[in-house]
């Protein structure tokens, strides 16, 4: 699943890799960079800037800091039109994106923006999807919300860091859907400017579910305070979160995986996009990042450059026909 195009065929070291990019690229980067955040601190994106550019710092990527700045609204559509419109030959700067992103350009939610507007970078990996409760819910599995949601559809309130008809709905629906509910359109989802905002609400006992990634949980469920029902993966992660069931395990044939990475404004130059490419290619094959992914529950998905721009492309027409089919959108 590796992207193959790289600087070099093996890492030797960070060292090394930060010597050839140097010598090979006429852009050099600014001692300091940009990553814009689509949302509030605490969710995906939040994470994905935050941890990037601290590798891309500790490794001497980026001589200064990279800078992260949180931009919410529209569900990523607000960032998207700054970087677009405001930002478009900004060769400093980078944008968090996830399966998120796709959908929101899948449903057209981002009037007048499209794919192609901006230039897209590469992946870092992928943040399995969970429904998870507060420690003091009546639920206990993903099978017995699912059994509420039959008898009523609106009898469940959950809340995601997406916007309304984004991924964390999403997910929601296309679980439910698997555990044949009807009346998908009553289940009840309220948006939030991130995965944070959502997790206190449902943590405090005011919203009945979380649905979201499993990066934004670890803290609240190391406190006690959050109970993962399900992660919506093919099998079970990996330690730490290896005590989480499966929704397949449940009998419900729910995968979604979230994958994370970048994308740059579209007039951005090209010996700038080749080196923000590369870095990424780097940068998913250091121990550092590998140690990045393995604490925060992130699964191996890398692709860059032209096979990324390819996948953009392929996954915003699935999720368009998907959405279609579950009634987001005619």
């Amino acid at each position: 699943m590796l992207n193959t195009f790289s600087l070099k065929t093996v890492l030797i070291s960070s060292a090394a890799a930060l010597t050839i990019a140097g010598q090979a690229y006429a852009y050099e980067p600014a001692r300091s960079a940009e990553c814009i955040a689509p949302a509030n601190p605490g969710g995906g994106w939040d994470f994905t800037c935050r941890s990037v550019g601290k590798v891309l710092v500790d490794l001497d990527y980026i001589k200064g800091n990279v800078q992260t700045v949180n931009m919410s609204g529209a569900g990523g559509g607000v960032a998207f039109a700054h970087t677009i419109s405001k930002r478009a030959k900004d060769d400093n700067l980078i944008v968090a994106a996830s399966t998120a992103t796709t959908t929101r350009l899948a449903q057209g939610q981002f009037p007048g923006m499209n794919a192609d507007q901006v230039k897209w970078v590469g992946t870092l990996g992928a943040d399995y999807g969970i429904i998870a409760v507060g420690k003091d819910s009546k639920y206990t599995s993903l099978t017995q919300v699912m059994e509420a949601l039959k008898k009523d559809p609106s009898s469940v309130k959950f809340a995601g860091g997406s916007a309304s008809g984004g991924w964390d709905h999403l997910k929601v629906l296309m679980t439910a859907q698997k555990a044949n509910v009807e009346k998908l359109p009553q289940v009840r989802y309220l948006a939030f400017s991130g995965g944070s905002e959502a997790l206190v609400q449902v943590v405090g006992g005011h919203v009945d579910a979380f649905t979201g990634d499993i990066s934004e949980v670890k803290g609240f469920m190391d406190s006690g305070d959050l109970r993962v029902l399900a992660v919506l993966s093919e099998q079970r992660l990996p330690a730490p979160f290896d005590a989480i069931p499966t929704a397949m395990e449940q009998g419900i044939d729910s995968i979604a995986p979230n994958w994370r990475g970048f994308y740059v404004p579209g007039d951005a130059s090209a010996d700038s996009y080749d080196w923000w490419v590369n870095t990424v290619d780097e940068l998913y094959e250091t121990q550092e990042w590998k140690d990045v992914m393995t604490k925060n529950g992130l699964i191996p998905f890398h692709k860059s450059g032209a096979d990324f721009t390819q996948f953009v492309k392929n996954q915003t027409l699935e999720i368009r026909t998907l959405s279609q089919d579950i009634g987001l959108i005619k």
